[in-house]
């Protein structure tokens, strides 16, 4: 009998900071989920067997508000079992950069670029919240 371990759901988030021509930072992007826990999060999703997280997160983003996006950085790797009320997961989120406006796709029932300083952070599904502060902390911003 082959072995099957039993470990946490990978998963890839991103944060996709959306610029417009002139390099200046608009916002970023949060969606409303079409499917439960319903609310405001992240864009994201989980990593196929076979796939780069990078990869993962770049589809993810494709998918969910049809853009293609550049990572410009790790953010972070959250693991907190209690993270998603659902199951366990690992998030590897990344910083995201892009040049359009989003359109919702896929898992996203409306999309949305909020600018940093409108952000609610206690408004966010999962532990959306916690990494879009420890996002702003990378961006010297308060909220």
């Amino acid at each position: 009998m082959p072995f099957t371990p039993k470990t946490p759901y990978l998963t890839t988030d991103g944060i996709v900071e959306i610029y417009n021509a002139s390099q200046s930072l608009l916002g970023i992007v949060l969606i409303k989920r079409k499917y439960p826990p319903l609310g405001l999060a992240l864009l994201g999703g989980f990593v196929d067997i076979g796939e780069k997280v990078e990869n993962a997160c770049k589809r993810e983003m494709k998918e969910e508000i049809s853009l293609d996006v550049e990572i410009e950085s790790l953010l972070g790797v959250y693991s907190d079992p209690k993270r998603d009320k659902r199951f366990h997961t690992v998030s590897v989120v990344y910083i995201c950069k892009a040049f359009a406006m989003p359109i919702a796709a896929d898992d996203a029932k409306e999309v949305m670029v909020v600018p940093l300083k409108e952000l609610e952070l206690d408004q966010l599904v999962f532990d959306h919240g916690d990494i879009l502060r420890d996002y702003l902390q990378t961006k010297n911003e308060v909220i």
